[in-house]
């Protein structure tokens, strides 16, 4: 019989790793004992040229503030913000809308997410009959055109732009195109018919982030488009039972029925009554991005779910599709960062994204963090 003791052909370590596995067969270590040592967020790069820089804004829907607060008033209490914004130079901006190559996806599987589109996707038709081009086919013709764009673009190109976009799912960034022109110049002609110039003028009018803070800021800086990185692909149809349905319902709410939330509307309510006061918008800024902001916002919603104890995990599943939708949103951030190095990216979300925002997208080799507070200063 061989003596295997002796075998120089057998590996030094053979002996030490298959003991190893037999101590681990016989000893099974819990996942929670397990601490990776790959710690990507200490090896920040690059070594020449310049880093990729994001500020990640947290905004309250501007749908949901006060009455008071009209369309009207609205841009000049956002004056003093967009001053600051636009002071940074950010070299691109992102918002929280689907991009219209997401929607597109999703139309195909209705079984799934027909309420997604409905809540969350504009509707391409009107310019897609107009343009001659589907969802797919207009954002090529807009990327086409974007990397061949003059440097003094005249309002017929920006006409035929902007109706591209509105044809590619691209609303923002036709927002964008039609700041750029002198009012005069925002007329029906170039692919744009009367209809969706109307739906234009519409849009300039509501109390929206994308179209009062990121188009503004981008038109105001010189920028041609928007970047739409919100992600929905993790969206599941309710429960067909009713009972299930209704007992998930009750096992969230109930879980947010906790002292932080009443806190974090105390918080906002006092903000919001202050808004047309000097600087008042600005402040309300300054609070939904101080940093304890996003702790406060996990005990409140995410936190409270995590512990809820329904048997069937309705909280794990809320805490799984929101961090999954994180994780997507900041890849497509990510994945603009990775096609133009060197960039100034603004990324403009609900007050509840920033932390997951910031803590995924500070993981990554190329891409520094800016402290918000010291541009809103």
């Amino acid at each position: 019989m061989p003596d295997h003791s002796r075998d120089t052909r057998r590996p030094a370590w053979a002996i030490p790793f298959a003991a190893a596995l037999s101590l681990a067969a016989a000893a099974p270590v819990a996942a929670q004992d397990y601490r990776q040592g790959f710690h990507p967020d200490t090896l920040k790069g690059p070594p020449q040229g310049a880093p990729n820089e994001v500020l990640v804004l947290a905004t309250p829907h501007l749908s949901g503030l006060p009455d008071n607060i009209t369309p009207a008033k609205l841009g000049a209490l956002l004056a003093p913000l967009l001053d600051r914004l636009a002071a940074w130079k950010p070299s691109a901006i992102a918002t929280e809308n689907l991009s219209g190559l997401q929607c597109d996806s999703l139309r195909r599987y209705p079984q799934r997410y027909a309420e997604t589109v409905r809540d969350y996707c504009f509707d391409p038709s009107a310019a897609a009959a107009a343009t001659g081009l589907d969802v797919p086919a207009a954002n090529a013709e807009a990327e086409r055109l974007l990397a061949n764009w003059p440097a003094a673009p005249s309002p017929a190109e920006r006409r035929h732009l902007a109706a591209i976009l509105l044809a590619a799912g691209e609303p923002g960034s036709a927002m964008v195109q039609w700041l750029r022109l002198a009012p005069g110049d925002r007329k029906p002609a170039d692919g744009l018919t009367e209809p969706l110039v109307a739906s234009l003028d519409k849009m300039l009018a509501r109390r929206n982030e994308t179209y009062q803070i990121a188009a503004a800021l981008a038109a105001k800086l010189g920028l041609e488009r928007l970047w739409s990185v919100d992600d929905h692909s993790a969206d599941t149809p309710p429960p067909s039972d009713p009972a299930e349905s209704k007992a998930f319902e009750q096992a969230i709410t109930t879980a947010w029925d906790n002292p932080a939330t009443r806190m974090r509307r105390q918080m906002s309510d006092a903000l919001e009554a202050r808004l047309e006061q000097p600087d008042g918008m600005l402040n309300l800024y300054r609070a939904y991005n101080a940093p304890d902001g996003p702790m406060l916002a996990y005990r409140s919603d995410f936190g409270a779910a995590l512990a809820d104890p329904s048997p069937q995990g309705f909280g794990r599943q809320y805490l799984g599709f929101w961090e999954t939708r994180n994780l997507r949103m900041v890849a497509n951030m990510r994945d603009v960062l990775g096609r133009y190095p060197g960039t100034r990216m603004l990324t403009v979300v609900g007050a509840s994204h920033k932390g997951y925002y910031e803590a995924y997208l500070d993981q990554m080799h190329d891409v520094r963090l800016v402290d918000p507070l010291a541009v809103l200063r």
